[in-house]
C-alpha cells in the first residue's frame, strides 16, 4: 500500500509541476479526490486494526503481570512484533493522506 502510494505522490510531483489547463485541473482532482477516498478507507481500517492489536497488546501485559505465565509473556512479545510495524504503516498512510491534500488544494 505505502509502495502504492509513494508512486502515486511521484506521480502528483510530475502534474503539479508544470501548468495544467482548466480541463487538465479538473480531470486531475478528479483523479486524485478517487485516490484520496481511497487511501482515506485504507487508514480507517489499519486504525481499526491497530487499535484492536494495541487492545490486546495491554490485555497480554496486565495479564502477564497478574498470573507470570511465560506463554503470556510470549503472547505479549508477538503482539508487540505486530503493533510497532502497524504504528510504523499508519504513519505512513497518515502522511501520504495529508500529502494528498495538500495537492488537492494545489489542484483546485
Amino acid at each position: 500500500m505505502w509502495k502504492e502510494m509513494k508512486e502515486f505522490i511521484g506521480y502528483m510531483d510530475e502534474k503539479t509541476s508544470v501548468e495544467l489547463t482548466e480541463q487538465e485541473k479538473k480531470a486531475l482532482n478528479e483523479e486524485l479526490q478517487i485516490k484520496i477516498g481511497y487511501f482515506q478507507h485504507e487508514r480507517i481500517v489499519h486504525l481499526i486494526v491497530m487499535f484492536l492489536v494495541a487492545i490486546c497488546t495491554l490485555l497480554s501485559l496486565l495479564a502477564f503481570v497478574a498470573f507470570g505465565s511465560i506463554g503470556i509473556a510470549l503472547l505479549f512479545v508477538a503482539l508487540m512484533g505486530l503493533f510497532v510495524p502497524y504504528i510504523v504503516h499508519y504513519y505512513h498512510l497518515e502522511n501520504g493522506v495529508q500529502k494528498l491534500y495538500t495537492y488537492y488544494d494545489k489542484v483546485k
